[in-house]
């Protein structure tokens, strides 16, 4: 009985988030075609370049705190570890102004002025998820996802009509399509905002409702989120700002442009269906009998894996013509490399949500040392195609490099044998 009421819960869960998730994935997914048409390729890759140094930066900007926030049972606990994550993220904000035009003068970074607040709003709708998720507060979740995704994609629609209209054109419109989606972030946010802290949000910031001791007590804590899952976290994002910068440097904005679209809407899946399945996964996970959680772990595989192989015979087949008919021949470079890369898209669907497992198994060393293999052999399979094969050659490669690599981790999650029991007085 206690396994049906705990595999109800979660799929109740799930399918709240999945559905707000849909809704959210719905905007983007049909004004796409008609962004893509008012954006260059080379537009779309400088926004690639910026989103992806932002994300990389954003990720590590409160050390990964507040993915602790599930895992807390006693409140003043959880307040304790909001204060410290919301101290540290108005740290990392005013850190990142002077950064953003060091990177921006060596190169690294275009429109640097909007770092700030990408670091800001990505940074707090991180925090206030985690917040809302041990709260388990789903239906907000599910709108704060619609606001956040529906809303960047009708602000860049109609700040690409504005600038189509003739204000400006081509890659000087980069900066219209970074600015969209960090102000649908920031309205996200409010979505999150009950139930507040005790004191409110002000006092959180400030710690007022919690001791400095007890704020310190939380970080020594849950020092292995800081010093493992943060550097673990960060080096997966600069994985993809690593790529954006290989792809600039060999083969150019448009080739960015083109990457950054793909991998937009190949992801897609992973972001909805994988985003509420980690969402509901993770605070059940860590209530779980061993045997329990292995059991939720191989289910979520077995059914992504069958949705990941669907997709990637679908691109397969038709990934140049999709892309070519959604978004205009321009795009059909961005269709050529979807078919590429469709084996890796696959896996990736699998694994998007079980980066939550090795942190409720307390087996987030284990996930630093493997994702790092995995990194270095991502990037070193793109460098490698692009020298040999161009543009194309860097996506067959990748695919043909992390196909087996993701094989061996969805093994290793599997059979893994050091599942931690549940904690005293706790039910699944």
């Amino acid at each position: 009985m206690r396994v049906v009421k705990a595999s109800t819960t979660l799929t109740r869960a799930t399918l709240t988030l999945l559905a707000g998730g849909a809704l959210a994935q719905l905007a983007p997914l049909l004004l796409g075609p008609f962004i893509a048409r008012l954006f260059t390729p080379e537009a779309m890759g400088l926004y690639t370049q910026f989103i992806t140094v932002a994300a990389a930066l954003a990720v590590a900007a409160s050390l990964r705190y507040e993915q602790a926030l599930p895992l807390t049972r006693e409140d003043r606990q959880a307040r304790a570890l909001l204060a410290l994550s919301l101290r540290l993220l108005a740290l990392a904000v005013c850190i990142s102004a002077p950064l953003a035009w060091a990177l921006h003068a060596a190169g690294w970074l275009p429109l640097p002025a909007l770092l700030p607040l990408a670091v800001l709003t990505i940074g707090v709708l991180q925090v206030l998820t985690l917040w809302a998720n041990r709260a388990q507060c789903f239906k907000a979740l599910a709108a704060s996802r619609v606001m956040q995704l529906g809303g960047g994609a009708a602000l860049q629609l109609a700040l690409g009509w504005a600038l189509w209209q003739g204000v400006a054109a081509g890659r000087e419109a980069a900066w219209a399509l970074a600015l969209a989606p960090l102000l649908a972030q920031a309205l996200a946010c409010l979505w999150l905002l009950r139930p507040a802290p005790a004191g409110g949000w002000l006092a959180a910031l400030g710690g007022g409702a919690v001791a400095g001791q007890e704020i310190r007590a939380a970080a020594r804590d849950h020092k292995d989120f800081a010093l493992i899952n943060t550097p673990h976290a960060f080096l997966s994002t600069l994985q993809d700002a690593l790529a954006v910068a290989l792809l600039v440097a060999w083969s150019g904005e448009a080739a960015a442009g083109f990457w950054g679209l793909a991998l937009r809407y190949l992801k897609a899946p992973a972001t909805l269906i994988g985003g509420a399945v980690s969402q509901a996964l993770y605070p059940r996970l860590a209530a779980a009998s061993p045997d329990e959680g292995r059991r939720m772990v191989r289910q979520v595989m077995g059914l992504l894996g069958i949705a990941g192989l669907c997709l990637m015979a679908l691109l397969l087949a038709a990934g140049p013509w999709l892309f070519e008919h959604l978004f205009g021949p321009p795009w059909r470079g961005a269709g050529e490399l979807a078919r590429a890369l469709a084996p890796y898209i696959a896996a990736h669907l699998v694994a998007s949500p079980l980066a939550v497992v090795t942190m409720a198994w307390r087996a987030q060393g284990w996930a630093l040392r493997l994702a790092l293999v995995g990194q270095a052999a991502f990037i070193g399979a793109l460098a490698l195609g692009l020298w040999r094969g161009g543009l194309l050659g860097g996506a067959w490669a990748v695919s043909a490099v992390m196909a087996p690599y993701f094989g061996w981790y969805f093994w290793r999650l599997a059979h893994w044998r050091d599942v931690p029991p549940p904690p005293q007085g706790d039910t699944a």
